[in-house]
C-alpha cells in the first residue's frame, strides 16, 4: 500500500497518519515496525535498507519519507520502480506540503498510491496561470497574475512563463500563431510604455481567455 498526503495542515496529517499506523499496526510494536525518513537527509542507500527490513511479530511494517519532493534523482527512480509493484509487508507513506503540477515524479507516484490532500497554500506560477487561461476562467487567471506580481515575479518572465508552458502543451498551428502575436503586442506595450506592465498584463490575459472561448 502506497500513500500520499499532502497539504500543509499538520494537525490533520498526524492524525491521518495515526489512523494508518492503528489500521496496520498493533500500538505495541509500532516501534518495532515503523520509521521515518527525511527527504533531504536520506540516500538511496538508507532507503532500500528499510526498504529489505522484515517486519518483527506483524505483517506489516511502515515507512514515512517526509517532503518527499525533495528526494534525489537516484532515490525517485527507485521508487517509481517500487509503486509498480509494491511489496504486500510495506506500508509506504510519502508527505508533501502541496503538489507540485510540474513535477513528473509527484505526478507519477499519485497514480500509484492512495491520495489524501489537506489544507494547502497555492504558490502560483505561470504554469498555473496558463491553466487557468486553457480553462476559461479569466476571474482566477487574474488574480493568479496579480499574486505573481506581488510576490515580484518580472514581467518578462511572466511571459515566458506563459510561452513555455504552451510549448510544453504543443500547442501549434493558428492557435500559437495568434496567442504568440498577443503575447509580442503586451511584450511592445510594455517596454515602449503604452501600458504599465500590470495593465499590459491584465490585458494580455483577458485577451488570451477571450481566445480560448473562441477558439472551441
Amino acid at each position: 500500500m502506497v500513500y500520499l498526503l499532502i497539504g500543509q495542515d499538520v494537525q490533520a496529517r498526524e492524525g491521518q497518519l495515526r489512523k494508518i499506523k492503528q489500521e496496520f499496526l498493533p500500538k505495541e510494536l509500532q516501534d518495532f515496525n515503523f520509521d521515518t525518513l527525511y527527504a533531504k537527509e536520506t540516500t538511496l542507500k538508507v532507503i532500500q535498507e528499510r526498504f529489505l527490513a522484515i517486519p518483527l511479530k506483524s505483517a506489516t511494517r511502515i515507512i514515512i519519507i517526509k517532503d518527499a519532493g525533495s528526494l534525489d534523482e537516484a532515490c525517485r527512480d527507485f521508487l517509481l520502480n517500487y509503486v509498480k509493484n509494491p511489496d504486500k509487508q510495506l506500508v509506504l507513506v510519502l508527505i508533501l506540503e502541496h503538489y507540485d503540477y510540474q513535477d513528473s515524479f509527484i505526478k507519477e507516484i499519485s497514480r500509484a498510491a492512495k491520495v489524501m490532500r489537506f489544507k494547502e497554500t497555492v504558490n502560483p506560477d505561470t504554469f498555473a496561470l496558463s491553466r487557468q487561461i486553457e480553462l476559461k476562467k479569466p476571474d482566477l487567471a487574474l488574480r493568479i497574475l496579480n499574486q505573481l506580481l506581488k510576490n515580484g515575479e518580472a514581467p518578462e518572465r511572466i511571459l515566458g512563463g506563459l510561452r513555455y508552458s504552451w510549448e510544453k502543451q504543443g500547442i501549434q498551428g493558428l492557435e500559437a500563431r495568434r496567442k504568440l502575436k498577443l503575447l509580442i503586442g503586451c511584450d511592445v506595450e510594455i517596454k515602449t510604455g503604452r501600458l504599465k506592465p500590470a495593465c499590459a498584463l491584465e490585458k494580455l490575459v483577458v485577451g488570451l481567455c477571450g481566445f480560448v472561448q473562441t477558439a472551441h
